[in-house]
């Protein structure tokens, strides 16, 4: 029976969602239909555009928003995802399930990895990488951000192995499997949403990814990614219309937008999966 407190409980609830998801749209929707007006015009705030046009997309590509800064963002994000998520599932692995020395003090040294600002790394970094003549080349972005990545992967994947019932591997030892069987045939297959999810922010944290850029890729336009590309299309005053520069914003964050939100379901399952442990 549904009583008229635990009613208002979840009308409030759902009001304070609404009003949350509406402060998180404005900017977004404010910049789509900005981009969508017609170029030259100015607008405001949510203010409808009296027609649609996608004439400051097209100048936006022209101008210098090419595929290649997108497609250097691509590259870098699925070489980061893929090889973090192959050391992470190995390490987490061996973290949950082996005992071997020194593993309290590598699980410190990681977790300071992980809540150590990476900003602190970038000079270092710089250094480091110009003197093995990486700089203003994809290894300049793709190492590093392995590296910041790898903590909170193995971290995640660590959680996970936690939370499986020790008796699946104990069963499968009986039934004469090593350890890496055990991995492979039986647990890796059980954490598909958790990697599926791991996936997925390490993506949006790969694409995003700025600074790096800004630092170890400033000179050579083939390698620059695409919110790097964006910062100088914004900051060149050739490219001063605002609609043009929101329609080059959108153009960025597409990719991002369209696999959270075909990739949303799993990511839901992979953040609660091993909630509940039996």
């Amino acid at each position: 029976m549904i009583t008229a407190g635990s009613r208002r409980q979840t009308v409030i609830g759902h009001a304070i969602l609404w009003i949350a998801a509406l402060l998180a749209l404005y900017p977004f929707l404010s910049v789509v239909l900005l981009a969508l007006s017609e170029p030259g015009s100015r607008h405001s705030g949510l203010s409808l555009p009296t027609s649609i046009s996608f004439d400051n997309f097209a100048e936006a590509w022209d101008r210098g928003l090419s595929a290649q800064p997108l497609l250097s963002s691509l590259l870098v994000a699925a070489v980061v995802v893929v090889v973090t998520i192959l050391l992470a599932v190995l390490a987490g692995y061996a973290f949950s399930v082996f005992p071997f020395p020194l593993k309290g003090v590598l699980l410190v040294l990681l977790l300071a990895g992980l809540v150590m600002p990476y900003e602190a790394t970038v000079i270092p970094l710089y250094h480091q990488l110009k003197s093995w003549d990486l700089i203003n080349t994809y290894w300049a972005l793709i190492l590093p951000q392995i590296g910041l990545s790898l903590p909170f992967a193995i971290f995640w994947m660590r959680t996970f192995f936690d939370s499986t019932p020790p008796a699946l591997r104990e069963a499968a030892s009986v039934d004469g499997a090593s350890r890496f069987r055990t991995l492979r045939s039986i647990l890796l297959p059980m954490a598909m949403p958790a990697i599926g999810t791991l996936a997925t922010l390490l993506f949006l944290f790969a694409w995003n990814e700025f600074l790096l850029a800004l630092v170890l890729v400033p000179d050579d336009k083939s390698v620059q990614t695409a919110p790097l590309a964006l910062s100088f299309f914004a900051g060149n005053r050739r490219n001063s219309d605002p609609g043009v520069t929101a329609a080059a914003a959108v153009l960025v964050a597409l990719p991002v937008l369209i696999s959270y939100i075909a990739l949303q379901r799993r990511m839901i399952s992979g953040m609660l999966a091993g909630a509940v442990k039996e």
